[in-house]
């Protein structure tokens, strides 16, 4: 074999080497990539759903002159019987066979849904009636800030009517099944008191960072405002 044999061989082998690896990297470069696209898909998809329930809720709220209460149950979409006596009861479940909409995400789980007593009340007297949800985050310094509602709801300073959210891909939530997620996560303390909040939520960016403030957190909020509730109730005649 000459030396020019020699060093053909070698860098064919070098290629062939190279080829090997490259398709290695590709495969793991199309895996990850695959992953990330089929999970920000949901997240788009859970956007959409809590856009459909919101879109439904306003809807019910014009035909029905009050907002719905939550659902009887994680099996029974149906409205809870009944007038809420406080806000825990008015803490739930999205009533989706009521409003006619999907009641769950994209990862399976069901939506959570709180709704102030006076609201899911008909008629809604809206010279007095005080909407109190309210939803906040953490600034930079993970210190808690409003981003709807104060501390104080009156009815010259007006909070949400309403809340709607999905619980995220991990840790909490309740499956389409009725049976609850269980949390393997730890200090994600905002989560856990969205899980269990009737009044006032927590939303922030999604992380997986267990040291920033507040934990891991990956819950996606919604609401309606008390003006936009009221300019659909209006528009369909529906508010005394």
């Amino acid at each position: 074999m000459t030396p020019g044999q020699k060093y053909r061989q070698r860098g064919a082998a070098l290629l062939l080497l190279l080829a090997v690896l490259g398709l290695g990297a590709a495969s793991l470069l199309i895996g990850a990539f695959g992953r990330n696209t089929g999970e920000a898909a949901r997240q788009q998809r859970t956007l959409a759903t809590l856009a459909q329930a919101r879109e439904a809720l306003l809807g019910f709220a014009a035909t029905q002159g009050r907002l719905p209460r939550p659902a009887a149950s994680a099996l029974d979409g149906r409205e809870r019987a009944g007038d809420c006596a406080d806000d825990a009861q008015c803490s739930g479940f999205l009533p989706w066979v009521a409003l006619g909409v999907e009641g769950n995400d994209a990862w399976g789980k069901l939506l959570r849904y709180s709704v102030t007593p006076a609201m899911a009340r008909a008629p809604i007297v809206s010279f007095s009636a005080i909407a109190d949800r309210v939803v906040l985050t953490r600034d930079g310094r993970g210190d808690f800030a409003f981003v709807a509602g104060q501390e104080q709801c009156d009815i010259s300073a007006q909070c949400l009517p309403v809340v709607v959210f999905s619980q995220g891909k991990d840790h909490y939530g309740t499956a389409a099944s009725g049976v609850p997620r269980i949390n393997t996560a730890r200090g994600n303390i905002d989560e856990a008191s969205n899980e269990s909040a009737s009044r006032s939520f927590i939303a922030r960016p999604a992380s997986d960072n267990a040291a920033l403030p507040g934990g891991a957190f990956d819950d996606i909020l919604s609401w309606i405002t008390l003006p936009t509730l009221y300019q659909r109730m209006r528009a369909a005649r529906n508010l005394p």
